[in-house]
């Protein structure tokens, strides 16, 4: 009556078998939301405070797309996207299709009108934040304007998710953190935009910096937690943590080791990493470094 996947237990970790996914290019992401990457032809949701990785985590999304010879769009309503920082992370900036909208109604026009031309694989919107409703960029700076970006973004979102499923177009948008006022318990954070993104969401990524990394005290990364806070493809509430380096993105070694220890794939003992009972080296940098020397190795420990 309703169609397959309303209902699931949560004790089927697969419920949804054959949702085409896009890796994000974390293997421990990969595995937190269950199917293996972000959902196509669904709405994504990542937010988080600021330089706690969101952009870096949708760059690296869009790199694993144009490696499967996808076309990705980056709508760039913050007018931030470091060009550099993005071919490092892999992405073929030459193939990516950028565009900088003036107001919030032109870029979900413009995102409207990628989605529809079905030429589209993926679409990201950066961020929510920065859409502004023409009414308030032609207004006065004092002018009060209340709920216009919700009722816009509300639109928007009714408009674009019947034909985001039709033509299978994965379209994240990147949102930031916002302070309610006088909340006295419970959870004083909410993203910008209203409540439409939340229910359009498929999935709701949470994206915090927990730590840095250092390399002889010179900080070289941050150390980044993601939450699967709504996951409509496969049960929620799983995390997963990660290296991002600076200059590199998301470190896949680093996450193989700390699977890999997960999985008693890999052996611990002090600061000391082994594999097959051969030392790889001694703390997490040196660990990574061999792997980075022996690619065929980190390949063995990741197929496992």
């Amino acid at each position: 009556q309703f169609g397959k996947g309303s209902i699931m237990r949560m004790g089927d970790g697969e419920a949804a078998e054959d949702i085409q996914v896009v890796s994000t290019g974390s293997l421990g992401l990969d595995i937190a939301l269950g199917v293996g990457g972000l959902p196509r032809g669904r709405v994504v949701e990542i937010y988080g405070p600021e330089s706690s990785g969101k952009t870096t985590l949708t760059l690296q999304v869009i790199a694993e797309l144009q490696k499967l010879g996808g076309t990705a769009a980056f709508i760039d309503a913050e007018h931030a996207l470091d060009v550099q920082y993005a071919s490092k992370l892999g992405v073929n900036v030459p193939e990516l299709l950028i565009s900088q909208p003036d107001t919030g109604e032109q870029a979900l026009e413009i995102t409207d009108a990628l989605v529809r031309s079905g030429s589209i694989d993926m679409i990201v919107i950066d961020s929510v934040a920065a859409l502004v409703p023409k009414a308030e960029i032609e207004g006065e700076m004092g002018d009060s304007l209340p709920g216009l970006q919700a009722r816009l973004m509300s639109q928007a979102l009714r408009k674009l998710t019947g034909t985001i499923k039709r033509t299978n177009c994965l379209v994240i948008f990147i949102n930031q953190i916002r302070m309610k006022i006088g909340v006295m318990f419970g959870n004083p954070e909410t993203t910008t935009g209203g409540n439409a993104l939340k229910f359009y969401a498929s999935v709701r990524l949470d994206i915090r910096r927990i730590g840095s990394i250092k390399k002889n005290d010179e900080v070289i990364g941050n150390e980044t937690r993601v939450k699967v806070v709504k996951n409509k493809v496969s049960p929620p509430f799983r995390e997963a943590i990660f290296d991002i380096l600076y200059g590199e993105g998301i470190s896949r070694q680093g996450e193989i080791i700390d699977l890999g220890v997960q999985a008693k794939i890999v052996d611990k003992a002090g600061a000391w990493y082994s594999y097959n009972g051969e030392k790889i080296g001694q703390g997490k940098d040196n660990a990574r470094e061999f792997l980075r020397e022996n690619p065929e190795i980190a390949r063995e420990i990741e197929n496992r």
